[in-house]
């Protein structure tokens, strides 16, 4: 070969070369890594306004897995009826029933229309400036936590219109440095999931895929345990991962619902195998933790230990990594025998050392769940409880409720039932008929017999005050309950506000589903008066500052896409029919997206 030869073919090696390096994420280049976009993100399309789909699909891993697990296969099980049989209904109550979901809706319809006209295709709308957010990866997140709220409130109008946004949406990038893994899945991947099982319109299961595509990326580490927040734009660059050494168990403990249910759609078992290797640590690990049978608040994916953190809670942090294994266990069909094993050890635990009976004046049979601290003292192992009641842990009622019915264990559903019947004893008597965010309260010594000690309870708010009881009078300790508008029962509370969480309705809605107590309904409806009259703005509704005062709450300007996605859905399914979404045929992930359960063949 000439030397003129040569040289062109040296040219085309190291042409081929530094082509090869810069581009080993095919498809990829500086101007998809833009964040200097506006709402919603750009780079939506690739030519003639088609979505470049699969984006993330062509990702090629560093620590690609060797072997997959099969989905499971089998007849599902006939698993125990979880909603009571209701009795016809008088068309007195009916009327009453349908003019209460009218007034849900028009909240909702509200709040969407100014979504639509002030902060179309963005995160959030700030619902007393009419501005945009774009805290959940400038995706659309209250359109897409929307869509099935839409569907179940029969807006066919308004959801095909959303979803002919929807399918506009990339997910190449993103307005965030990192993204929380586990916000986008139960949103995004959530709310593209229950919408496609509600509408059967395809082109949802197309962006159900393209986000699960996107979130198998961040499980692409040495032991394929996932990062829980993730720079999106450091894999596009094709940079290597490691987990995590400290993250929460909520966010690395919440994946089964979404991924489980990708899988069975749409056949591919990659989404099935990242998940099942997180469940068998936590399974392999539950009873060698320092409270056996629970996990701790934190966790070490990197180092693959799951039990060293001296905290544990149902509450913030952990909360729908417990929720969802009775979940799991119903969306499957019983097919996978690890949920509910995994479910009935860790509530034995959380039964006996979180959940505890609050100090109140009527002596009323109710349970909070709080927070159980394990320590080292003298070579002995001490157990404390910090009775700390929060809004989040209020799905822990409903949680139960369902697994007791899911497991036919009768405790689970009655102590959901007084965890659901506390969180509305904080509703209704707090100031406002709204609970706080969090309070304190003084622990029973006994869960079987609680008389009110006046004493106690005023000692326990002078200790959480911080203040010397012996330095106080009558008179100033009655002046100090009354400035703090602080019911009898609450010793303290540390965060008054109201964010517009659906917890507590949530559990409400699961526990008159199981057992038709037609208190819940009565009670339900006081919380939706009492939330939208003091939420409303101009626009739509505000999430509050302060609940502990006794008139105009101060508002902060914020509305989650969760109060559209959860909590007015609760408050309609409330007042709906009760085959509307069954508890028989769909399973809620922590977002309130319901999906299809695996059902045996009549």
């Amino acid at each position: 070969m000439s030397l003129l030869g040569r040289r062109r073919l040296s040219a085309i090696i190291f042409a081929v070369l530094i082509f090869f390096l810069f581009v080993s994420f095919r498809g990829l280049n500086d101007a998809d890594l833009s964040t200097t976009h506006s709402y919603p993100a750009a780079d939506r399309s690739t030519s003639k306004g088609a979505v470049d789909g699969s984006y993330w699909e062509r990702y090629i891993p560093h620590y690609p897995a060797t072997s997959l697990r099969p989905l499971p296969t089998g007849s599902p099980l006939s698993l125990p009826k979880v909603q009571t049989t209701f009795p016809a209904e008088s068309e007195s109550d009916r009327n009453v029933r349908l003019e209460r979901q009218a007034a849900v809706k028009e909240a909702f319809s509200r709040c969407w229309n100014s979504y639509r006209n002030k902060a179309w295709l963005a995160d959030e709308l700030s619902p007393i400036t009419g501005q945009q957010r774009g805290h959940f990866g400038g995706w659309g997140a209250t359109l897409v936590d929307s869509l099935d709220t839409l569907w179940i409130m029969e807006l066919r109008k308004e959801f095909d219109e959303a979803v002919t946004a929807a399918a506009t949406i990339s997910f190449k990038t993103t307005n965030l440095n990192e993204i929380s893994v586990f916000e986008t899945n139960i949103r995004y991947l959530g709310g593209f999931l229950a919408a496609y099982d509600l509408s059967g319109d395809s082109r949802l299961l197309q962006k159900a895929k393209e986000v699960g595509d996107m979130l198998y990326v961040p499980f692409d580490t040495p032991n394929r345990l996932p990062l829980t927040r993730w720079n999106l734009r450091g894999s596009a660059r094709h940079q290597t991962m490691m987990a995590d050494a400290h993250v929460l168990l909520a966010e690395i403990g919440s994946f089964s619902l979404e991924f489980i249910r990708l899988s069975l759609l749409t056949g591919d078992p990659k989404w099935f195998d990242a998940v099942q290797r997180i469940t068998a640590f936590l399974h392999a690990q539950q009873n060698s933790t320092k409270l056996p049978g629970m996990w701790p608040v934190i966790v070490n994916p990197r180092d693959e230990k799951f039990g060293d953190h001296f905290d544990y809670t149902l509450g913030a942090m952990a909360d729908s990594a417990y929720e969802y294994l009775p979940k799991t266990h119903a969306l499957v069909g019983g097919l996978l025998p690890e949920y509910k094993e995994m479910y009935e050890v860790s509530m034995e635990t959380a039964i006996r050392h979180n959940i505890f009976r609050p100090l109140i004046p009527d002596s009323k049979d109710i349970l909070i769940s709080g927070m159980a601290s394990v320590r080292e003292r003298k070579g002995a192992q001490e157990i404390h409880l910090r009775p700390e009641g929060q809004h989040l842990g209020c799905f822990t009622g409903g949680m139960l409720a369902l697994g007791g019915k899911l497991v036919q264990n009768q405790t689970h559903v009655d102590t959901g039932a007084k965890l659901t019947d506390g969180c509305v004893w904080a509703y209704k008597v707090s100031p406002l008929g709204i609970m706080p965010e969090t309070f304190y309260t003084v622990p029973c010594e006994s869960k079987d017999h609680c008389p009110w000690d006046e004493k106690k309870w005023v000692d326990g708010v002078l200790q959480m005050s911080g203040v010397n009881g012996d330095d106080f009078t009558q008179e100033d300790v009655e002046a100090y309950i009354k400035k703090k508008h602080m019911p009898k029962g609450f010793t303290y509370v540390p965060d008054a506000r109201y964010i517009l969480r659906p917890e507590a309705i949530e559990s409400v809605f699961i526990l008159y589903r199981i057992t038709g107590r037609k208190d819940l309904v009565e009670s339900a409806w006081e919380m939706f008066q009492a939330i939208d009259s003091n939420t409303k703005t101009e626009l739509a509704n505000s999430a509050l500052v302060d609940v502990m005062v006794a008139a105009n709450p101060p508002k902060s300007d914020s509305m989650e896409s969760f109060w559209f996605g959860e909590t007015l859905k609760y408050f309609y399914l409330m007042f709906s029919e009760p085959d509307l979404i069954s508890l028989d045929e769909y399973v809620f992930n922590t977002e309130a997206h319901p999906l299809k359960r695996l059902l045996p063949r009549e």
